[in-house]
């Protein structure tokens, strides 16, 4: 049966409660597999006897895993063979595989308990600040080098025939094979950001010429502040840098501020001081709004959980301002995208389909 229609079929309430159970199935199935896995690991005979040369082989090829997912369930069974508690922290959702692989091999009989502790609950980004500070690295070499180009493969080309060879053999000097095409470029890497030790990290990125000429013109006028030219204290002066023009740019005060627009009927405050009404937040109050919700998205579900977004946050109205609310610093929150359209969606209801809207691109903390 089709398991997307089954699903579709779901009302909302259903669907939100099978969820949570399918992934707790899925818990089950992967620490039953790691503990098969983990004794299978300690008979090699067997997967030997069928032509695998290896678990990791055995789990490609037989269980058709993906080289990834091999390789975390291979970890893990070897670190829960050592540690059996794993497997119930697996089981809970209290660690991933991904976490296990990370600090499997960091665990000893002394520390087991207490790392395994830390580890419970944590993302990927503290894990990996777990593991920096268990097994420190050093900091890499400064380098700057030219990468090398790869060389384009040579186009192929028709042959031509003489006319007299062509009225012989009645062969076409026409292209009888299609030129063959440049091979595809390969995609991009993503820029590295490694966690070598505590409160130490490994940025590693390609820049252009332009980029290149700029960094070795600031080593010249910055040696006697950074005599050896370090890239990475050049990087971090420009991120302050950076930083301060691009607060200064969305949060801070206006060079010009805007002249005061109309004032609604009906908000007088109290004291007689005016409230001005107007769809524009005031550059103090987007400081305020964003250092109390500590630049992260302020939704918060019924259950108390917070969103934990950071990124494309927008300034929201908890009272909306075609229903009176002011741009105050009591009445504007930060929402990330999603949850800033939840909430207008509750109040105004869903946007219809045929409703085109222009999309302009989101500007962080706008």
């Amino acid at each position: 049966m089709n398991s997307l229609a089954l699903a579709s079929d779901l009302s909302d309430h259903e669907l939100l409660t099978r969820i949570p159970s399918l992934a707790g199935r899925e818990r089950e199935a992967t620490v039953e597999l790691v503990a098969h896995l983990a004794v299978l690991d300690t008979r090699p005979a067997l997967y030997a006897a069928h032509s695998y040369g290896s678990l990791f082989g055995y789990c490609t090829k037989v269980l058709r895993l993906s080289e990834d997912a091999a390789c975390n369930r291979i970890e893990a069974a070897r670190a829960c063979r050592r540690f059996p508690v794993i497997l119930d922290m697996l089981a809970s959702g209290e660690m991933s595989l991904t976490s296990v692989r990370l600090v499997g091999r960091l665990l000893t009989a002394q520390n087991h308990q207490a790392v395994l502790a830390r580890a419970c609950g944590r993302s990927r980004r503290q894990i990996e600040a777990l593991v920096a500070e268990l097994a420190p690295r050093p900091d890499v070499v400064t380098s700057v080098r030219k990468l090398t180009t790869p060389k384009p493969l040579p186009v192929t080309t028709p042959c031509s025939l003489p006319p007299s060879v062509e009225s012989a053999t009645g062969i076409s000097a026409e292209p009888t094979f299609p030129i063959t095409p440049p091979a595809p470029v390969a995609p991009l890497r993503r820029p590295i950001i490694d966690h070598t030790s505590p409160e130490r990290y490994r940025v590693q990125f390609t820049i252009g010429k332009e980029s290149h000429d700029k960094l070795r013109l600031l080593q010249a006028l910055l040696r006697r502040e950074i005599p050896d030219g370090d890239p990475g204290a050049i990087f971090d002066r420009a991120l302050a840098l950076l930083l301060e023009k691009v607060e200064k740019a969305k949060l801070g005060p206006a060079a010009k501020p805007r002249p005061p627009r109309p004032i609604r009927p009906g908000t007088d405050t109290e004291d007689g001081s005016r409230v001005i009404a107007s769809r524009h937040t005031p550059s103090h109050v987007k400081r305020a709004a964003w250092c109390r919700d500590g630049g992260q998205c302020g939704f918060v579900a019924h259950d108390g959980q917070r969103c934990t977004e950071r990124t494309f946050l927008e300034f929201h109205h908890l009272q909306p301002y075609a229903q009176g609310g002011l741009a105050t610093v009591e009445n504007i929150s930060l929402r990330c995208r999603r949850h800033n359209q939840y909430e207008a969606d509750l109040v105004f209801g869903p946007r219809e389909a045929s409703v085109v809207r222009e999309h302009r691109p989101a500007r962080s903390g706008r």
